[in-house]
């Protein structure tokens, strides 16, 4: 009997670290999907900015790949392994959308980009010490954090003067 309610502690605790990033994320996305989509139309776009409907595409699927990578860091044998840097850049991922989309701190969300990004970076490092794969599944996410970094610097190069734009 003790068996049964460990190996179901088990799933519970995996099926929790997946769905975390997809639940926060769509949390998120409900508080400040309706500034994005007006932002994204009102302000200029830097160059490869791509279509604002991406972001509904690719965001779910990061979320889910970091659920993932969380699990089979979590199920590899051996060392327990340290995952605060994990949830250290989850926070900053929700809270960069905050910050952009309802408080318009533009320039703050810009340097908040920048931590986001070497917290997703050292994650994803940690992650591929422990198991390769995991680290590995993890390179899309980083790939588009600097991508999305890289959007909000030149968002707020070709905005930061208009008016409205920015609540700093």
């Amino acid at each position: 009997m003790n068996a049964y309610f460990k190996g179901e502690s088990i799933m519970i605790k995996k099926v929790a670290r997946f769905l975390l990033p997809i639940v926060g994320g769509s949390i998120i996305g409900k508080l400040t999907t309706g500034n994005a989509k007006e932002d994204y139309e009102k302000y200029k776009q830097p160059p490869y900015a791509p279509p604002r409907e991406a972001f509904g595409i690719v965001w779910p699927l990061l979320y889910a790949t970091m659920g993932i990578a969380h699990n089979i860091v979590k199920s590899t044998k051996g060392e327990d392994e340290d995952t605060s840097v994990y949830y250290v850049q989850l926070g900053l991922n929700y809270l960069w959308s905050l910050m952009y989309f309802k408080y318009k701190l533009r320039g703050s969300a810009l340097i908040e980009s920048y931590c986001l990004l070497t917290a997703v970076i050292l994650t994803a490092h940690s992650f591929y010490k422990k198991n390769k794969m995991a680290g590995l599944i993890l390179l899309p996410y980083v790939c588009w954090t600097a991508f999305a970094t890289y959007i909000n610097a030149g968002t707020w190069l070709l905005n930061k003067d208009t008016p409205g734009f920015s609540n700093e």
